[in-house]
């Protein structure tokens, strides 16, 4: 009946995987993601994906690694996902223990994990020595049974509507986009892309990427928004970022590149669309929030130092 915690080995990803979907049933994964996740990690972030096991039966898990983009460094993070029905017999403790001496060995200063925002979780962070920083809001779209808006019957001049397809032989413009809109984001870990061979290994050749599903509107030629489509091959639609670029905001092109991308997504089957957006992204919120999205769960980032 002990618990122990090990890394993660190939056999476990579908174990993994179910893991997730039952702690955080408002994501995406799926078994290829869970391994590519582990084969596609930059060696800068000393990334281990731990498990915890009893009796054989992997019930819990957590992705652990320095954030090498950030320009602060000693910033890492520590996330431990527990499957529902095997919670508050420590196998959340053993990973998060085992997750902080990883990470302090690799020069880590401060470790930052996301908490549901719940009581029972709240409770658990705080014991440990862990301080909230900030709030984000899990949400839900009804693609099944809700209505969408309509695409605008003509374009304004100049503006068209592609799919990150159409970027297959040459993605740079697409990366240039994303990190431009990163580097805008609200967050207490601040990303920078500037790996452009890292992106393409990190985020284009992600298996959950929906190139087909992801739209990019240009003007005059030039990526203006995206909006990146993550899903599972079955019934479930993640936003993995939605922005557009910093010469084109205010001009409603983030709603376009949504209302296209969700509309085909119902077409293609999707029946649930889900995205995350922290709570201080107010024109995020809003755009979702016109749509119909609703929130589903919060959670918050919370942070300890080391040593």
């Amino acid at each position: 009946m002990t618990v122990i915690v090990r890394d993660f080995r190939p056999e476990d990803a579908e174990a993994v995987a179910r893991v997730r979907r039952a702690a955080l049933p408002f994501e995406v994964t799926t078994p290829q993601a869970v391994l590519f996740q582990v084969e596609s990690a930059n060696p800068a972030k000393k990334y281990r994906l731990l498990i915890a096991e009893k009796d054989g039966e992997v019930v819990g898990t957590a992705q652990v690694g320095l954030a090498h983009d950030s320009e602060t460094p000693g910033l890492s993070y520590a996330n431990p996902q527990v499957h529902p029905d095997h919670r508050g017999r420590g196998a959340g403790g053993l990973l998060l223990r085992t997750a902080e001496e990883h990470l302090a060995a690799e020069g880590a200063e401060s470790v930052y994990a996301w908490v549901l925002d719940e009581p029972g979780f709240r409770a658990f962070a705080v014991k440990r020595g862990y301080r909230p920083t900030r709030p984000a809001h899990f949400q839900r779209l009804d693609l099944a049974g809700g209505t969408l808006p309509e695409l605008p019957a003509t374009l304004p001049p100049g503006v068209e509507l592609r799919t990150a397809a159409d970027y297959a032989d040459d993605p740079r413009p697409l990366f240039d986009a994303d990190a431009e809109v990163t580097a805008d984001e609200p967050s207490d870990i601040a990303a920078r892309l500037d790996d452009y061979e890292d992106w393409l290994a990190d985020t284009w050749n992600h298996p959950l990427l929906d190139r087909d599903l992801t739209t990019v509107v240009t003007v005059d030629g030039r990526v203006a928004a995206f909006t990146a489509a993550h899903t599972d091959g079955g019934a479930r639609y993640l936003s993995g970022m939605t922005g557009t670029v910093r010469a084109y905001r205010g001009r409603g092109l983030a709603k376009l590149a949504k209302t296209d991308s969700l509309r085909r997504a119902r077409a293609a089957g999707c029946t649930d669309a889900f995205t995350n957006n922290d709570a201080e992204n107010g024109p995020m919120l809003a755009v979702n929030k016109w749509f119909g999205y609703e929130i589903c769960a919060t959670e918050v980032r919370h942070v300890r130092t080391l040593g």
